[in-house]
C-alpha cells in the first residue's frame, strides 16, 4: 500500500484554535474507554488531536470526501496514535452505517454546511448505533430565538447560503427539538469562543414494550 503524501494534508487553521476549548468540552462528557465515531472529519486534524488526547477511547473518523479521508490518511501516517482508526467513507444518509454499537458521536461543524436533511439522518443515525445514555456531541454557531449571536455569524449565515441555499446556521431550539424527536436529551448549550457553541445530546433508554 502506498503511503500518502505529506502534501495531502490538509490544513485548517480554525481547527488549530478550536481543537483545545473543544477537546476541554469532550473530557468532560465523553467515557474513559468505548468506541467514539467522528463524522465529517475533515482535514483530520481533530481527529488526530483527540484521538491522541483520549486514548482509552477508539477513535473512527469519518468522512463522505475522498480528499478529506486522504488528509486523514496523510495526518495519520505523520502521526497516529495507536487508538486511531483509518478513515470511513460514510454518508450520514446512507441507511447503514459500517459501525457497530457505539459510546459516543462526535460532529463539528457540519449541520450547517449541508441541508437539513443531513441534520436529520445524522440525529436518526446515531439514535440507531449509540447505546443507552451515549453521547451526539455537535459544535458549531447557532442561532438563538431565530436571531444571530454575533455580527460576524450573519455574514457566515448569508455567506452559506449563497454557496448552496440548503445550507446556513441553524436554530439552536430546532437542532434541540429534532434531537428530542429522535430520542435524546439535551444539556445545557455550552458558550466556545467565536460565537460557537457545544451541544451535548444524550440519548434516552428505551421504555419497556418500545422497539427502535
Amino acid at each position: 500500500m502506498t503511503e500518502p503524501l505529506p502534501s495531502m494534508r490538509q490544513h485548517s487553521p480554525s481547527t488549530e484554535r478550536n481543537r483545545e476549548p473543544i477537546l476541554a468540552v469532550l473530557r468532560t462528557v465523553l467515557p474513559a474507554t468505548g468506541h467514539v465515531l467522528e463524522i465529517a472529519s475533515g482535514t483530520g486534524q481533530h481527529a488526530l488531536c483527540f484521538a491522541g488526547a483520549l486514548p482509552g477511547l477508539d477513535w473512527q473518523p469519518s468522512d463522505a470526501d475522498a480528499e478529506a479521508r486522504e488528509s486523514i490518511a496523510a495526518w495519520m501516517a505523520h502521526d497516529a496514535p495507536p487508538n486511531l482508526r483509518v478513515p470511513l467513507a460514510l454518508d450520514v444518509h446512507q441507511p447503514e452505517w459500517d459501525v457497530g454499537a457505539l459510546d459516543a458521536v462526535v460532529c463539528i461543524n457540519m449541520i450547517h454546511i449541508s441541508p437539513w436533511s443531513a441534520a436529520q439522518a445524522l440525529f436518526a443515525g446515531a439514535s440507531r448505533y449509540l447505546v443507552d445514555g451515549g453521547v451526539l456531541y455537535l459544535y458549531g454557531p447557532y442561532k438563538r430565538g431565530g436571531a444571530h449571536t454575533a455580527p460576524s455569524n450573519e455574514a457566515f449565515d448569508r455567506q452559506l447560503r449563497s454557496r448552496d441555499p440548503s445550507w446556513g446556521v441553524r436554530d439552536m431550539e430546532a437542532v434541540v427539538a429534532l434531537g428530542a424527536s429522535a430520542g435524546f436529551e439535551c444539556d445545557e448549550p455550552i458558550a466556545m469562543p467565536a460565537n460557537n457553541f457545544s451541544l451535548v445530546f444524550r440519548k434516552r433508554a428505551a421504555q419497556a414494550g418500545q422497539t427502535r
